[in-house]
């Protein structure tokens, strides 16, 4: 067992010096959100509504960044920053942080941070944002927040990913990114979500992406949509058709997933815990399961492992905020296993994670999320 979990590798042992200093590569708008918990209800019009919790971070494509860069996996993510201080602090945040490799990442002069802000409450959430598309920059040198230069034709859609082991790209219907089939030409395995389909066709022929995908992670709804089928695992075993693996998040009965190559099959059941916010629980679901395929863990592993950290990530609130590390999942497996109620078969599904983890762990409950922008040191 390690002794350690901030030194934690789960590549460790399949490391070569051959292989990219990149484990995935990532693209997306990164906002800053504010999150606010321990509302009763939602607001209602008219009246003044006070949380009794906030917090603030990167959010957006930061979530599963940070999601990645915490479960050990060597992080590289382009995206536009404000000049402004929300810009800052993200950049900052991310790269001091985290240790998520920015170097495809620029500032727009000019240009505001897009905002979210996120009022959870009843186990759900709703969200206001503002933004507006970050101006592409020229192809050029653009310095970066540490004063590097960074060649970047567009950082929402480059040209030249950085050569990865894998690669995450959300699929729009009827749009094409270039830089997702450069990244599957050049050895990166793409693992890809959808969001909702606004034109209503659902068509798996409008996002030509997905033929560059090793894997698609739609949820239960959008993935029954696509197929035209009635049950998320006929929709599972019909995207096994189009991808090598077809996975369908089922909300709280967990996950079910396909491999094409094999017809192997395999589902797991959601961890019921007490969730405070939903925020960014999608993204720490594919990051686990990214670091699972990537470490070659069995099917099953993975679907587990992916829902573990998304139970662990709802517990707190804020997107990148409460995504889980090493730390988190040792505290968690050192306290399950004490649980007098705990069901000894189902205890057995995480036994995998006795090779990862340390002997002893923080004490739980963990405190993870910062409740405001930043102190002055």
């Amino acid at each position: 067992m390690s002794t350690d979990t901030a030194g934690i590798d789960p590549l460790l042992a399949l490391r070569a010096p051959q292989d990219p200093a990149c484990d995935v590569f990532l693209t997306g708008t990164v906002f800053l959100d504010i999150i606010f918990t321990g509302l009763d209800s939602a607001p209602v019009r008219g009246t003044e509504s006070w949380a009794r919790g906030m917090g603030s971070s990167p959010g957006g494509v930061a979530n599963m960044a940070t999601a990645l860069a915490r479960l050990g996996l060597h992080t590289s993510l382009a995206a536009a920053f404000g000049d402004d201080h929300y810009g800052e602090y993200c950049w900052d945040a991310l790269e001091q942080g985290e240790g998520i490799d920015l170097s495809m990442s620029h500032t727009v002069p000019g240009w505001h941070s897009p905002v979210t802000v996120s009022m959870a409450y009843e186990g759900e959430r709703t969200m206001v944002s503002h933004g507006h598309e970050a101006p592409a920059p020229a192809t050029s040198a653009v310095p970066g927040r540490t004063g590097g230069p960074t060649t970047v034709p567009n950082p929402a859609f480059p040209q030249c990913p950085p050569r990865a082991r894998a690669a995450i790209a959300s699929l729009v219907p009827g749009r094409s990114e270039p830089w997702v089939a450069t990244a599957a030409r050049h050895g990166a395995l793409i693992f890809a979500d959808v969001g909702w389909d606004e034109t209503g066709r659902w068509d798996l022929d409008a996002l030509p992406d997905l033929a560059h995908c090793e894997a698609f992670l739609p949820n239960a709804e959008e993935a029954m949509r696509y197929t035209r089928t009635d049950c998320p695992r006929a929709a599972a075993h019909a995207l096994a058709e189009r991808v090598p693996l077809a996975v369908v998040t089922l909300g709280a009965e967990g996950a079910y997933a396909v491999e094409a190559r094999t017809g192997a099959a395999a589902q797991v059941p959601a961890i019921e815990v007490e969730a405070l916010d939903p925020t960014g629980a999608g993204d720490v679901f594919v990051a686990g399961f990214v670091t699972g395929t990537l470490a070659d863990w069995p099917l099953a592993d993975r679907l587990a492992f992916a829902g573990l950290t998304a139970a662990l990530s709802v517990q707190e609130f804020g997107g990148s905020l409460s995504a889980p590390g090493w730390a988190e999942i040792a505290a968690w497996w050192q306290r399950i296993r004490t649980c007098e109620s705990q069901d000894p078969t189902a205890l057995r599904r995480y036994a995998f994670l006795e090779e990862l983890l340390p002997t002893t762990a923080r004490t739980w409950p963990l405190r993870r999320a910062v409740p405001t922008i930043g102190f002055r040191q």
